[in-house]
């Protein structure tokens, strides 16, 4: 079948890249190509707010309503960029003239482990914890990380006992300062949470329930293994058609693959140069999926626009909640300005010259483009600074 665009990728950058073509090509016709027997959803609801009660027909994205093919169920195995052609797992050919690679990214799994393990990424994972996470049911959830954390929080909220393990000394720890990712751990624990820091996995087992062996030889029985270890970005199919492949799909401003003017990348997959950073990133949250999907299928019609957008992230953990942008990363200085210890609070993730990388905006709420300005002027910042975006 012969497309102008074809999208390999049926998640949210997919279906912002289907409404960037529309914004400047009505009429060019569209493939989409997702793994998924879904429609393009939004994901973070899955970790959040369909666990506070929301209805599950808000997650839809509304894809179909945009005059486009959607090929369901497929995955596409092999590219032959001079001709221009795609082939799904079915053997169905896709003639296009213009290609993104929305392929996302693929969770961590652990070695040898059984099947059941429920590694958190789509909605049929949602489906699967729901239907098992019943009340009273004992959950351990593998990482305290971004999933991790979010997941020992629904269940916990949902009337699971949850024990919570990784390695690091807090939760969060990759991300927060030491101070507030151990007050993470105490905060977790007033809410029911079992939480094991510094400990590692050395095996699962299944024999009716799940054990799970670690690394100071624990072991503990579980209804519910959920790992979230993040995931790998999938460039395998670039890679095998001779694509750059490295921590992602490098692009170029325009969402553009090495020198060609026919391929693009966009969303988790992509590493895309960060104008306020002066540096490339990699992000795998929805912002950017939406933001730079949009931008990228706009250039694929033609808009020649440079991306200079810097995403930004959020989660909920109980009863608190963040919003976070830039280069969010416990490594970097930080300069702090707190309303209330541990509970409202900004952060700045600064360079040696004091300058803003990024912030954490902890129970503070739309300030997110005023901390990204900051990013952008380059200018040192103090806790004065900072408790201007207190309010």
């Amino acid at each position: 079948m012969d497309y102008r665009y074809l999208i390999v990728g049926g998640g949210m950058t997919g279906d912002a890249a289907v409404k960037g073509i529309r914004s400047r090509d009505p009429d060019g016709s569209i493939a989409l190509v997702g793994e998924e027997q879904h429609p393009p959803y939004a994901r973070p609801p899955l970790s959040k707010a369909l666990w506070k009660g929301k209805d599950e027909d808000s997650i839809w994205r509304g894809t179909d309503q945009h005059d486009v093919d959607l090929k369901l169920g497929r995955r596409i195995v092999s590219l032959d960029l001079d001709a221009k052609q795609a082939t799904d797992d079915a053997g169905e050919t896709y003639s296009y003239d213009r290609l993104l690679l929305a392929t996302g990214g693929q969770p961590r799994r652990l070695p040898d482990a059984p099947e059941g393990v429920i590694y958190f990424r789509t909605l049929d994972d949602y489906h699967q914890l729901r239907v098992a996470a019943s009340e009273g049911k004992h959950a351990v959830v593998i990482g305290g990380g971004f999933i991790g954390s979010e997941l020992a929080a629904a269940l916990a909220t949902n009337g699971a006992h949850v024990t919570m393990l990784f390695p690091d000394p807090g939760i969060g720890s990759r991300l927060f300062p030491a101070h507030l990712a151990e007050f993470l751990n105490d905060y977790y624990r007033e809410h029911g949470v079992e939480v094991l820091p510094g400990e590692t996995v050395t095996g699962v087992s299944r024999d009716g329930v799940f054990t799970v062996t670690t690394g100071s030889g624990r072991t503990i029985e579980a209804d519910i293994v959920v790992a979230g270890l993040g995931i790998e970005p999938r460039t395998d199919l670039a890679a095998a058609a001779g694509l750059p492949s490295d921590n992602g799909i490098p692009v170029d401003a325009r969402g553009r693959v090495g020198a060609r003017d026919d391929v693009f990348a966009a969303g988790d997959v992509a590493r895309f140069p960060a104008a306020a950073l002066d540096t490339e990133l990699r992000v795998e949250h929805e912002d950017h999926a939406k933001s730079h999907g949009a931008a990228v299928g706009a250039n694929m019609a033609g808009a020649d626009e440079p991306y200079d957008h810097l995403p930004f992230f959020y989660s909920d953990l109980f009863d608190l909640g963040y919003e976070a942008v830039g280069e969010v990363d416990s490594r970097r200085q930080t300069v702090e300005a707190w309303a209330e210890p541990n509970r409202k609070g900004v952060i700045a993730y600064v360079d040696d010259g004091g300058r803003p990388r990024g912030f954490l905006l902890w129970d503070v709420w739309g300030k997110v483009d005023a901390a990204t300005d900051l990013i952008e002027a380059g200018e040192p910042v103090d806790e004065t600074k900072l408790r201007e975006l207190l309010g």
